[in-house]
């Protein structure tokens, strides 16, 4: 039988998938390593359990401890399954900004979850550096992992990872993308790499609000650099011990919008459901394309799985707050945010003077004029001003079809906003719209530019 022994088994060995659509004319082979087919859906799979075996060989840990670690949630998915497998228990201390669904996945697994406030030097006894260390200071037998400087996190992947792509790639890998945050899987699978072919470029991914593009290239710890960011996984506020920053040829960054688009696109166009750094990764290489050629192999890691932003990224709500969404709003967008939603009309024999105090009370310029409840025309009020200066006052009491011009257009609620400049114009000044449901609206510039 093909069986495995128990979940940590099937750790590693994740495919290498080519990517199509998305990296259209770019003239390499663009291949994704997927490392959501990790059991705990993402790389940190590998180095958590490396850590557990290291702190077991070493005998930092005895049989019924408490495995600590500061996590922003993968991580600590990786130790708990280790820990649920060995008999440990686990304490994770996590960051605010990181997504509800890592916070409730690490519960589920059983580990108890502590959250602490982003926006703190890491020095800060609030941060969740410092309160993993106080913990594992207090806690009998226990051990914080430290993933950030526990050397352990690059070995799992010099063992693991780089192999696995050398393999995989028949040695014909060219570059590789890394997203960096603690260090250890693009400087333990970059070791692996440049020890059989030293020319393999290695490429880290950091973003807008990190220290590593700047340190790398000045040797300057800037700390004008640091400043709150959205994007989770990548990029640091300090310097990890894992980070070995000679053996990574370029750091590019990448800004939070362009990082949560990339994940999108990805699960629309690949199918391929990734988090919020795998987006950043991809973005990264596209803002270095023009440094490939059609001889090179370009090997992408991704780290983890999508089912942790569900409530983020994936979000439509979340991405439009702030400003990351870009599609074009549609009449029935418009209509969502209209606050008032009354479809005001005047039958075709109403005098002009009913017409005139309908607008007036109603602050609006153009109005519908109906027959039995069907649009047969349209009156403006600048035609009722000018049909009253040029006519005795008595006339206001004509009827509304004797001065009326012809029906605002009809169009689609589905059609994009940008599109109604083919119908609005200075003698057209409205469109009618007619939902599903087959109430009618108003569609006016005014309304246009309160949607914008």
């Amino acid at each position: 039988m093909d069986i495995k022994n128990n979940v940590l088994e099937t750790i590693g060995n994740t495919p290498l998938i080519r990517l199509n659509k998305i990296v259209a004319g770019i003239p390499a082979m663009i291949l994704g390593k997927v490392e959501t087919y990790n059991p705990g859906h993402s790389i940190k799979d590998r180095m958590a359990l490396k850590m557990v075996e290291v702190a077991e060989a070493e005998g930092r840990i005895k049989p019924g401890g408490t495995f600590i670690e500061c996590t922003s949630g993968n991580t600590g998915m990786g130790i708990a399954l280790a820990a649920a497998v060995k008999g440990y228990k686990c304490i994770f201390t996590t960051s605010d900004k990181q997504s509800k669904e890592k916070i409730d996945i690490l519960k589920a697994v059983g580990a108890e979850v502590i959250v602490c406030p982003t926006d703190v030097r890491p020095e800060d006894p609030r941060s969740y550096y410092s309160v993993a260390e106080k913990l594992s200071q207090e806690i009998p037998n226990s051990y914080w992992c430290n993933q950030y400087d526990n050397l352990a996190n690059r070995l799992a992947h010099y063992e693991s990872t780089g192999p696995e792509i050398w393999k995989q790639t028949d040695g014909k890998i060219t570059h590789l993308v890394v997203g960096v945050g603690t260090g250890g899987t693009i400087s333990g699978t970059a070791k692996y790499l440049k020890e059989q072919n030293p020319n393999v470029k290695i490429w880290g991914i950091d973003t807008f609000g990190s220290v590593f593009k700047k340190y790398h290239e000045t040797g300057k710890f800037d700390e004008k650099e640091i400043y709150p960011y959205i994007t989770e996984g990548i990029g640091e506020d300090i310097l990890p011990k894992n980070v070995d920053f000679d053996l990574i040829d370029h750091f590019e960054k990448v800004s939070d919008k362009d990082g949560a688009v990339m994940a999108r696109r990805l699960a629309r166009e690949e199918g391929i459901f990734l988090g919020y750094s795998c987006g950043s990764a991809l973005a990264g290489l596209m803002q270095l394309q023009e440094q490939l050629t059609a001889d090179d192999v370009v090997v992408v890691i991704f780290h983890d799985h999508g089912s942790r932003y569900v409530g983020k990224i994936y979000n439509d709500e979340w991405m439009q707050e702030r400003g990351f969404l870009d599609r074009d709003l549609k009449v029935k967008d418009l209509i969502l945010k209209k606050v008032d939603k009354t479809f005001l009309d005047i039958d075709q024999d109403h005098t002009v003077r009913a017409a005139l105090d309908l607008m007036k009370n109603n602050d609006i310029s153009q109005m519908p004029v109906t027959k039995d409840g069907k649009v047969i025309g349209s009156i403006t009020e600048s035609k009722v001003l000018k049909f009253i200066l040029e006519n005795p006052l008595n006339n206001v009491e004509k009827a509304v079809k004797d001065i009326m011009s012809e029906p605002f257009p009809t169009v689609s609620e589905d059609i994009a906003l940008k599109d109604l400049s083919k119908y609005i114009t200075k003698e057209v000044p409205a469109v009618i719209t007619v939902e599903k449901s087959g109430q009618h609206h108003v569609i006016t510039q005014y309304d246009i530019i309160q949607a914008i």
